[in-house]
């Protein structure tokens, strides 16, 4: 079956980290630009970050720049995203979605993404 599995999510306290990982199934993630996105309850998905497929280009919105960090393992067929000092905002369901339209970069914005993970709700609360 060919699909994008997020895992990781969960209950965090301010200020800790998380862990994301995005496997794919069925397919191999190497020619495919990355995204991570997120909806919170009664607001639009977000991009969150992105990676090209070499993993040479990486992208992040304002409000996760010096926390988040994007990689791949193009081996283990696994995007991450690493949610460091995560915040009450940060709380959302969290997708990962691939794209092949981009060889050599990716994008925050949701539009050229094709195929999408179901998500995994990361909440940040004491």
């Amino acid at each position: 079956q060919v699909q994008l599995v997020e895992s990781g999510g969960g209950l965090v306290q301010p200020g800790g980290p998380l862990r994301l990982p995005c496997a794919a199934s069925g397919f191999t993630l190497d020619p495919y630009a990355i995204g991570w996105f997120r909806q919170a309850p009664g607001k639009e998905r977000e991009g969150v970050s992105c990676i090209s497929p070499t993993g040479g280009r990486v992208y992040y919105v304002d409000s996760v720049k010096g926390r988040f960090t994007i990689s791949r393992d193009n081996v283990k067929n696994t995007v991450f995203l690493q949610m460091n000092s995560l915040k009450a905002e940060d709380t959302a369901v969290y997708y990962c979605a691939a794209d092949l339209s981009l060889p050599h970069f990716c994008t925050t914005q949701p539009r050229p993404y094709h195929r999408w993970g179901q998500g995994t709700q990361v909440t940040v609360s004491t």
